[in-house]
């Protein structure tokens, strides 16, 4: 397994990974699958500021990948981001989603980042499991947020400290893939 920085020619490999995922569970509140066109803008977006990477197989396929994104808008929330990491179907249980949140959580802690937080639909026992392993802590639940495939649903937040806060803290520098 090889882990790197995603590029815009990733798109069309994460869009499949993640198509299914939007299309056919309530894992994600999309409603419909982004094209590969708005998964490129997305990337490069993304990478303007935050990490975005991906995992390879042994075939040198995409089998999973995280970022991170801004937390809130105001200024004193900088030191915080929301994270994501989704895996292909076929290699869910291989350490893929550890591998690159580990990546993820150092690469973030290097740019002067403090907090990150995941939010999950549930019920997601698997995604619920890896945050928890990652170190993530529960913090509460947003009942019937979202509506989703005839139901509403729930959204569990956890938190994660990425280090250890320190008073005066410059701003995070930003990702520079």
């Amino acid at each position: 397994m090889t882990l790197r920085v995603a590029n815009p020619d990733d798109a069309a490999a994460i869009a499949a990974i993640y198509a299914p995922i939007v299309a056919n569970t309530t894992i994600s509140f999309e409603l419909e699958p982004p094209t590969v066109d708005e998964m490129r803008t997305r990337i490069r977006n993304t990478l303007q500021h935050l990490p975005w990477l991906v995992s390879l197989d042994a075939a040198g396929a995409v089998n999973g990948y995280v970022y991170a994104g801004k937390h809130r808008e105001r200024a004193a929330y900088q030191w915080s981001v929301d994270t994501t990491a989704y895996v292909r179907e076929d290699a869910r249980g291989q350490g893929v989603g550890r591998r690159l949140y580990q990546a993820l959580f150092d690469a973030l802690a290097d740019l002067g980042y403090f907090q990150a937080f995941a939010g999950i639909a549930l019920p997601n026992a698997a995604s619920v499991g890896l945050h928890e392993a990652m170190g993530f802590e529960p913090l509460g639940v947003y009942r019937q947020v979202g509506y989703k495939l005839g139901s509403w649903r729930d959204v569990g937040w956890w938190q994660k400290v990425l280090q250890a806060p320190v008073a005066d803290p410059p701003p995070p520098r930003s990702f520079k893939a």
